[in-house]
């Protein structure tokens, strides 16, 4: 479970060969036209792009970057994705970058990922479309993380998937959380439920999806990278027909037969086009699904590895259900309740890594401290080396939930969630449903300790 391949990994590896190297030259006029800092440009176009990009474990920073830090320092440049770049693997540049997106910094994602995530990604956007996007998705956070019904689907469906474990001998984990992740949001977003078919089309359209992430962006028919161009048109034509239903004046009438969901939100708002209500929708999704299902899987490992964390967890959860009635649900002041559970997820977040870097582009030349940063130069702040610095961290590979006593003093020090303007706005909704599924797992199983 530990190699957990970083999402956008392997379809960026080829992608600079597509680019003209016209096109990057002038991307680079800037008054400083080089940066001071020292490193290596590799191969003519393709640069360092595949060894930048080849997996590795998430523990682990992995060998390209152990190599250049230890040879050009935390802070070196390079060529990557058919641009020169700087690659930060320091702390205050990496908060530097995030925090200054809009200003000196813009998203720079290559087009592969416009392709796959379409024109009205929140991941893509930038400016004022994606102010009003993400605003957006924060009210269904804000409406949805405390609201019983969302807490009910959360815990009912954790109860359901754990008893259909009963007589198995084993079980696919991490595949079978996915399915419960999946199950919450799209319940949440477009009133679909458990037993509805649409459920697994929509799984299985998510998976192909998943995989362009993690292919080389080959145009060509029955390539990942196709079929998950060719999944996401049928996952926005699913959602476009939903809305175009439900403005029918029939479903009008059956709208009393059902709970509202976002999606009817959604379709009130005036400000959204109908590509970007979708896409609103499938970023959601997207973020719910993949990145909640493998922080579980991650809690679940580290734990298998750790049993007197894992029994101080079990404790934390007896201690909350024995102050339930029988068969009483949880709600919202129980998961405040659960503090040694968000030290394990922010821990495990911190050791696995589920995001290595984001893409950004310096739009003005920068200095910072000793660093240059010119105009037009792509720029990859590491996570992952920020996450495992022992200069930051004591024993940085250790899993020790305990140091997230002092929560305020570890999220200086840590970046799972991104930062500034494009900090991921779901990570609380996607705690709070790992923590109910957790509360029944360990008082439920012990086999993975076994």
């Amino acid at each position: 479970m530990l190699v957990v391949f970083i999402f956008f990994a392997f379809g960026f590896v080829f992608l600079s060969i597509l680019i003209l190297h016209k096109s990057v030259s002038k991307q680079n006029e800037t008054t400083y036209h080089h940066s001071s800092l020292s490193g290596s440009m590799g191969w003519p176009f393709i640069g360092e792009t595949i060894s930048f990009f080849k997996p590795h474990r998430s523990d682990s920073i992995g060998t390209f970057l152990q190599q250049h830090v230890s040879r050009y320092g935390k802070v070196f440049k390079s060529n990557i994705c058919g641009g020169k770049a700087i690659v930060s693997c320091e702390q205050e540049l990496n908060m530097f970058i995030l925090h200054n997106e809009g200003k000196l910094f813009t998203s720079d994602y290559p087009k592969a990922m416009h392709d796959i995530l379409g024109e009205y990604s929140l991941l893509l956007v930038t400016g004022e479309v994606h102010r009003k996007l993400r605003n957006v998705i924060i009210s269904f956070i804000n409406l949805t993380k405390s609201k019983p019904e969302f807490l009910l689907c959360a815990e009912n469906l954790s109860i359901s998937m754990l008893a259909s474990w009963k007589n198995c001998r084993e079980i696919e984990f991490h595949n079978e959380v996915k399915m419960f992740t999946l199950s919450v949001m799209v319940n949440q977003l477009l009133s679909i439920k458990p037993e509805d078919p649409a459920r697994r089309y929509v799984l299985q359209d998510f998976l192909s999806y998943m995989k362009g992430f993690i292919s080389l962006p080959v145009p060509l028919p029955g390539t990942a990278y196709t079929n998950a161009i060719k999944a996401r048109k049928r996952l926005s034509a699913r959602v476009m027909e939903m809305i175009k239903s439900r403005e029918n004046k029939e479903e009008e009438m059956n709208k009393a037969l059902r709970e509202e969901d976002f999606l009817d939100v959604l379709m009130s708002s005036e400000d959204l086009n109908y590509e970007e209500k979708v896409s609103i929708v499938l970023d959601i999704l997207l973020g719910g699904f993949e990145t909640s299902a493998t922080l579980l899987s991650l809690v679940v490992y580290f734990l298998a590895k750790s049993p007197s964390l894992l029994q101080k967890l079990k404790e934390e959860h007896e201690a909350i259900r024995a102050k339930k009635g029988d068969g009483e649900l949880l709600n919202w002041k129980d998961y405040q309740k659960m503090e040694f559970t968000q030290c394990v997820m922010s821990e495990a977040l911190r050791c696995g890594n589920i995001v290595k870097t984001v893409h950004r582009k310096a739009t003005h030349d920068i200095k910072f401290k000793e660093y240059v940063i010119p105009k037009g130069w792509k720029v990859f702040p590491i996570f992952t080396a920020v996450h495992l610095d022992p200069s930051l961290h004591e024993n940085p590979f250790e899993f020790n939930p305990m140091r997230w006593t002092d929560k305020a003093k570890m999220n200086r020090k840590t970046t799972a969630f991104g930062g500034g303007v494009r900090v991921c706005p779901g990570g609380e909704l996607g705690k709070l449903q790992i923590a109910f599924f957790l509360h029944h797992l360990v008082l439920s199983y012990s086999y993975f300790t076994d």
